[in-house]
C-alpha cells in the first residue's frame, strides 16, 4: 500500500511473497479445510523467523521493525497474505503482542518470547457479537477475588480462537476496562468453534465462567484507550489484507478477460467489460489509498488516526465484496465453481467486511466524531 518502499521494506515484502508462494497457496486452503485446521504450525514458526511477529516488539526483547514504524511493516505482510489467502494468526497474535509490549513488557517477557518465536499464538477476546466492536461495547466482566481476578461472559467471533494458546481478554471492572491474560487451558474457559466463511480462518466463541486470569495487562480500570488502539491496529492489518486480495483478484480477472474468447474476440475487448474494469480499477486504487493513509496515521499516532481508520474500514468493507462479486460475474460460469480460487477471495473479503465492525458501525463512528 505504501507508494514508496525503502530497499529494506522491498526486500522484506519480496521475501515474504517468495515464502508464501512456496507454500502452494491458495490451493492449500482446500487441504487445510478438509483437515479441519487453520494453519500448519511449522509454517507459522517459519513466518515468525522472517519477522512476522517481531515488528511491534521492542528491540530489548528481541524484536524490532524495518522502517521504524512496525505497523507499516506489518501491513506489507498482511497485504502479501491477502494476495494468496494465506492462513495464520498474523492479525490476532500481533494485536496481543502490541498490547503486551505497551502494558509492562518486562512483566510479560516470557510470553512475548514464545509469541515472537512462533512457539505460541494468541488472540484478543473482547466482543459479544453485537453491533459494537469498540471499548463501549465490551460486556465481559471481571471481579477481584483475593489476589487474583475471575472473568465471566462470552466473547464472540474471536479470530483463531480454536488454535490460540492464550487469550487477551478485555473486561469491565469496577472502575472501567481492564485487560487480562487467560490461558486457553485454564479452568472455566470453553472454546466453541463456529463455522467460518473463510476456509482457512478459524473463528469461535470463548466463554469464561469464573475463569482465573494469569496476569493483568496494563493498569486496572484504565484500558479503554488501549482497547481502541488495539482496534485501530487490527483494522489497519485487516484492510491491508483485503487490499492485497483485491489487487490479486483484479489481476486474475484482467488476465482471464484477455484469454477468454466470445464471438471471436477476447471478452476484455468489449466496451461494456472495459467500463467495468475502469470502475474496478478506480475502486481498487481508492481502497489502497484509504488503507495506506489510515496505516500511516496509526503508525505515526496522528490526531486523526481514529477518523481515517473509520473512513478506510467503512469504505473498504462496502466496496470489497461487491468488487469480487463483479469479478466472479466477469469470469462467468467458471467463477462460481469450487475448483476456481475466486470464491476463496470472496470468502476472505466478505468476512473481513464484518469483523471488527461493519460499514454501519464505522459510519456511525465517523458521524459521532463529526458531532452529528
Amino acid at each position: 500500500m505504501e507508494m514508496e518502499l525503502s530497499p529494506d521494506q522491498e526486500l522484506f515484502a519480496k521475501t515474504t511473497r517468495r515464502f508464501l508462494e512456496s507454500q502452494d497457496l491458495p490451493a492449500d486452503a482446500r487441504r487445510l479445510h478438509e483437515q479441519g485446521g487453520g494453519f500448519d504450525h511449522d509454517y507459522w514458526r517459519r513466518g515468525a523467523e522472517l519477522g512476522w511477529t517481531a515488528m511491534l516488539v521492542p528491540e530489548a526483547l528481541g524484536g524490532g521493525s524495518i522502517s521504524g514504524h512496525g505497523v507499516l511493516d506489518l501491513t506489507l505482510v498482511a497485504e502479501e497474505m491477502g494476495r494468496l489467502i494465506a492462513p495464520g494468526p498474523l492479525l490476532a497474535t500481533n494485536v496481543v503482542i502490541e498490547a503486551l509490549s505497551c502494558g509492562g513488557a518486562g512483566e510479560h517477557e516470557k510470553l512475548i518470547g514464545r509469541l515472537l518465536s512462533g512457539e505460541a499464538t494468541a488472540t484478543w477476546a473482547f466482543d459479544e457479537g453485537g453491533d459494537r466492536w469498540d471499548a463501549a461495547g465490551v460486556r465481559l466482566t471481571a471481579r477481584s477475588e483475593g489476589e487474583g481476578w475471575l472473568l465471566d461472559g462470552t466473547a464472540a467471533f474471536v479470530l483463531d480462537a480454536p488454535s490460540a494458546d492464550v487469550f487477551l481478554v478485555s473486561a469491565r471492572t469496577a472502575g472501567g476496562l481492564t485487560q487480562f491474560l487467560v490461558p486457553a487451558t485454564a479452568a472455566g474457559v470453553t472454546v466453541s468453534p463456529r463455522t467460518s466463511l473463510d476456509l482457512v480462518r478459524q473463528i469461535g466463541d470463548v466463554t469464561f465462567t469464573g475463569a482465573t486470569a494469569s496476569a493483568v495487562v496494563g493498569a486496572v480500570d484504565q484500558a479503554a484507550d488501549e482497547v481502541e488502539r488495539q482496534l485501530r491496529t487490527a483494522i489497519v492489518l485487516q484492510n491491508a489484507e483485503t487490499a492485497g486480495a483485491l489487487e490479486r483478484v483484479f489481476a486474475m480477472t484482467l488476465a482471464y478477460s484477455r484469454d477468454r474468447v466470445a464471438f471471436g474476440r477476447p471478452i476484455g475487448s468489449y466496451q461494456a467489460i472495459k467500463h467495468r474494469f475502469a470502475s474496478l480499477k478506480m475502486a481498487l486504487e481508492a481502497c489502497q489509498a484509504t488503507a495506506g493513509a489510515s496505516a500511516r496515521a496509526v503508525a505515526e499516532d496522528l490526531p486523526n488516526a481514529a477518523e481515517l481508520v473509520a473512513v478506510a474500514k467503512s469504505f473498504i468493507a462496502d466496496q470489497a465484496p461487491a468488487m469480487v462479486q463483479d469479478c466472479v460475474q466477469i469470469h462467468g460460469g467458471i467463477g462460481v465453481t469450487w475448483e476456481h480460487d475466486l470464491h476463496l477471495y470472496l470468502r476472505r473479503v466478505t468476512q473481513n467486511a464484518m469483523l471488527f465492525g461493519g460499514v454501519r458501525q464505522h459510519r456511525e463512528r465517523l458521524a459521532a466524531q463529526a458531532g452529528m
